[in-house]
């Protein structure tokens, strides 16, 4: 029973995470157009960030509570399920086609922050001088984005064609600021319970199995935050869109180590266990540069390469629940 009701309460939460991520999202994305923020600051911030809600939310939530060896799990083990997990079941679906400025500039981009995040993650804990780094690469980030939107062709860049909004709605069709303020609210305040419980339930399984947290936030905490990366993946990709997938992957690793870790790791220092350095941070390191030659190659992710993307995930998590 103890292990059911700690799995139960796991899956609570995380359940409110990704809802209430999405909810907040489409009241804050609805409330910008109304209040007439562009398109693309909509997508900088409010969708960027919304994207990495339920990890960050996770992450505060687990530093407040003295758990903070999950917030590294969670991070390491969400971008590993993002690159392995995500971007190969689209490819699996329909081969991605990859722009040639995502060769040049974006995933250099994430090979650089995720190196930067392996160098941090070296020693026992993320100080708060480390995390405020990390920050500083987010604020770099976002004003290398907006650059970019400004000066460089949006068809050859990934992180800023994702950002791009449908049609524009009229106004008689949005709801109203204060519906939109409400879901703004309930959708925080579903993700702060939730936060609240699946770190319980998180720690509590831990306990129950005699496991380190950390590997709970490696394995399942990671692939339930990764829920709306998977679940927007699989659409893009049967509507022949799976392109994207490419830019929903990088964006969120990228928002992952500079935003969830970085402010995580400013609210309270982070433990790092051994085994992250050991083990965890060179597998997220080894896919990370395996995507340059993948994408290198007829610009396309490939059915074939999906496939082994698939595979080094599925043997990564049996090994992490096996040893």
């Amino acid at each position: 029973m103890q292990y059911l009701a700690s799995i139960l309460w796991l899956a609570l939460g995380l359940a409110l995470l990704v809802a209430g991520a999405e909810i907040m999202l489409r009241g804050a994305t609805s409330l910008a157009k109304r209040l007439g923020v562009s398109n693309f600051i909509i997508g900088l911030t409010v969708v960027a960030f919304g994207t990495s809600t339920p990890e960050l939310a996770t992450g505060v939530g687990a530093v407040l509570k003295g758990e903070s060896d999950l917030i590294v799990g969670t991070v390491v083990g969400s971008n590993i399920a993002n690159i392995g997990l995500v971007l190969g079941l689209a490819a699996l679906i329909r081969p991605a086609r990859v722009r040639g400025g995502v060769v040049r500039r974006e995933v250099p981009m994430l090979i650089v922050v995720t190196i930067a995040m392996v160098f941090t993650l070296f020693g026992s804990s993320v100080t708060r001088i480390e995390a405020g780094l990390l920050v500083v690469g987010l604020l770099a980030f976002l004003a290398w984005t907006l650059y970019a939107s400004r000066h460089l062709d949006p068809e050859d860049s990934a992180l800023v064609i994702e950002t791009q909004d449908d049609a524009p709605e009229e106004d008689g069709q949005r709801p109203s600021v204060l519906v939109n303020l409400l879901l703004v609210a309930l959708g925080l305040g579903a993700m702060v319970f939730g936060s609240e419980r699946a770190v319980l339930g998180a720690t509590e399984l831990a306990a129950a199995l005699g496991v380190p947290a950390f590997i709970i936030g490696l394995t399942m905490v990671a692939m339930g935050t990764s829920l709306p990366e998977v679940a927007t993946t699989v659409m893009a990709a049967l509507k022949g869109h799976s392109d994207l997938a490419v830019g929903n992957v990088l964006g969120s690793n990228i928002f992952n180590v500079l935003c969830v870790l970085g402010v995580s790791g400013m609210v309270g220092p982070l433990e790092v266990p051994g085994i992250a350095v050991q083990r965890d941070a060179w597998v997220m390191l080894g896919l990370t540069l395996l995507l340059l030659p993948i994408v290198m190659t007829r610009f396309t992710v490939s059915r074939a390469e999906g496939g082994v993307l698939m595979t080094a995930y599925a043997a990564y998590v049996a090994v992490v629940v096996l040893m």
